[in-house]
């Protein structure tokens, strides 16, 4: 069991879950157009198993059993996502069935007194837009407000919050120089081109939602503490360089207008022309910040060019993923967070989570859970202003490139029969809420 409570917590703190469109829904019905994830996992050696999201969870047809899941486990709030290519298939003609079903969702969510907490892209770009360049492309931040202001003029009057995008560096960097996810480039041009219009675009929709009179706008950064592999300057220059790439390009963003010089001396000669003229509509005011926060990484220098460095295994505990469980990180990112940036905006943990080989009885999980949240309790402690927790994820799911492999849920699906199943931690945080 936990050995937190929702009494250890202030008054008002909200608790959820949280899901992502791609990963859940299924997205071979409803009238949903082809994405650049369909086209990444038909390519040999990029998804395992070559496994993509045309069935998922079958969320779409199932959502009210899911939702009576997330109610019956006593969660003030559901994280969801809407998917741009359901709503709009070619990534501007408006699907009327995608739109009705988010319309659905959203009353659904409140029936079960669940606050609706929207994000608008988990990843999924519409194929039509990655074939003229997707996020490389200056145009596709455009067509993305008009996207925020289709759906949210459709549902925004019924969300508790809403983010424009999740995990920038994920949709930036890990796709265009990792080439991870996709659209499965390497190319520091394209990355440095992506990183920036995804600010744009995070500008542009949240300037649209301000003029729908929208309110408790936010955005949601992911985040990996960056430590050196060894006390000499060059590892502790690796994991500065780590640090503001992952953790700070994307902050000082949209709350100090500038980004780091250790990206700029890279990347400023492969930034669109007068791209320091885009950051009054990258620093839009927000209402709130959230925090996206699983492991920490052991970074080394590397010969050869920019940036430099490498990973290198760490001593701890790892989880399903092999990523180090590393609570401390998420306690010192939200203290660096409001000291360095947000100062008295709410933050909120939006995602947290492990995945665990345990089908049913996931102890690790509840310990991973158990040691994160004494350290979200900590920052508090410390006058973090932090307004909510949010555990990744409801259930099991399509994990991107890692295909149904990598099992992050509180609810075990058996992804034959589509069975749910709650496991030991949901039973547990249901404890813990009640």
């Amino acid at each position: 069991m936990l050995t937190h409570s929702r009494s250890d917590f202030p008054d008002g703190f909200l608790f959820g879950t949280a899901t992502s469109a791609y990963q859940i829904e299924g997205h071979a019905f409803g009238g949903a157009g082809q994405t650049h994830w369909d086209s990444f996992a038909a390519t040999p050696g990029n998804v395992v198993r070559g496994e993509d999201g045309a069935r998922a969870c079958d969320h779409y047809h199932r959502y009210e059993e899911d939702l009576d899941l997330i109610a019956a486990a006593g969660f003030d709030a559901y994280r969801f996502s809407t998917s741009w290519a359901r709503v709009m298939p070619d990534g501007e003609t408006v699907n009327p069935e995608g739109l009705d079903f988010y319309d659905r969702l959203t009353d659904a969510m409140l029936a079960r007194g669940l606050k609706p907490m929207a994000t608008l892209y988990h990843w999924e770009l519409p194929q039509t837009l990655a074939d003229i360049g997707g996020w490389r492309n200056r145009e596709t931040p455009a067509r993305f407000a008009d996207f925020a202001s289709v759906i949210m003029g459709r549902i925004g009057d019924r969300m508790h919050s809403v983010a424009p995008i999740n995990e920038p560096w994920c949709v930036g960097y890990l796709s265009h120089f990792l080439g991870e996810h996709a659209p499965g480039m390497r190319d520091i041009r394209a990355t440095a081109r992506a990183m920036h219009h995804v600010l744009v675009a995070h500008g542009m929709a949240t300037e649209v939602m301000r003029g729908l009179g929208m309110q408790n706008l936010g955005a949601v950064f992911n985040f990996e503490w960056a430590t050196p592999s060894d006390n000499t300057p060059e590892a502790v220059e690796a994991a500065a360089r780590y640090d503001a790439i992952y953790n700070r390009f994307f902050l000082d963003g949209v709350f100090k207008g500038t980004y780091p010089r250790r990206v700029l001396e890279a990347f400023e000669p492969h930034l669109p022309t007068g791209w320091q003229d885009d950051f009054a509509l990258i620093g839009q005011r927000l209402d709130w910040c959230g925090l996206n926060y699983y492991t920490r990484k052991v970074i080394a220098p590397d010969p050869g060019p920019w940036p430099a460095l490498k990973e290198v295994e760490g001593p701890l505990p790892k989880t399903q993923m092999g990523w180090e469980i590393y609570p401390q990180g998420l306690h010192d990112f939200l203290v660096r967070t409001a000291e360095d940036y947000t100062g008295d905006l709410p933050l909120y943990v939006t995602e947290n989570g492990c995945a665990s080989a345990e089908p049913f009885e996931d102890t690790d999980r509840i310990a991973y859970l158990d040691a994160h949240l004494s350290a979200v309790r900590e920052a508090i402690a410390k006058g973090v202003p932090l307004s909510g927790y949010v555990v990744w994820s409801l259930m099991d799911n399509y994990e991107w490139a890692k295909g149904y492999e990598m099992r992050f849920g509180l609810v075990h699906v058996d992804f034959e029969t589509l069975q749910r199943t709650p496991k030991a931690s949901y039973r547990a945080l249901k404890a813990a809420l009640a």
